[in-house]
């Protein structure tokens, strides 16, 4: 199985600097972030072949502070297996945050959690319903489009021990 990359930031040092004290990252860690994580993104099949047990989760939607309480309670990586749905941006007040969060782990613990696309990782529907403005107030369109372009590489299902399809219930028809 590939390995990560293993990226020049400190993921441990970033993930808990974001979740303890909830400072901004910095734009140049967000971008190699993106890149790195859409590295392993590409390296996955669009179909991804898992094996439970794994906690499978929908909707985030930029609430950071219950993806921190749903980690609280299912337990944090690497000790439980994850699968996202996708849905991670818009409406919420913090998208940037959970996504960063979101591959910060993937990036860490690329065979045990799982990311899906979601309707709302297009950038058709990200630039309308909040994710856009939010990159360009608290960094710029450069970051907006970096997310972006990781998101466009986000696998589309999984399939749970042969027996149970996921994926997110709206998808974008480009």
């Amino acid at each position: 199985s590939p390995q990560a990359p293993s990226p020049s930031l400190s993921l441990s040092k970033h993930t808990n600097l974001m979740i303890e004290s909830e400072k901004q990252l910095k734009e140049s860690d967000i971008m190699e972030l993106c890149i790195l994580v859409r590295e392993i993104f590409l390296r996955q099949p669009m179909l991804l072949e898992l094996a439970a047990p794994i906690t499978i989760c929908g909707d985030i939607h930029g609430q950071f502070h219950d993806l921190l309480r749903l980690f609280d309670n299912g337990g944090f990586p690497p000790d439980t297996n994850y699968l996202f749905l996708g849905d991670y941006v818009d409406r919420g007040k913090q998208s940037i945050e959970v996504t960063c969060l979101l591959f910060a782990y993937k990036l860490k613990y690329p065979q045990n959690f799982f990311l899906l696309r979601g309707n709302h990782e297009a950038s058709n529907i990200n630039r309308i319903y909040g994710f856009y403005d939010e990159c360009r107030r608290k960094y710029n369109v450069k970051v907006y489009k970096r997310f972006c372009n990781a998101f466009d590489c986000l696998p589309c299902c999984a399939v749970v021990d042969e027996k149970i399809i996921c994926m997110h219930g709206g998808l974008s028809p480009d």
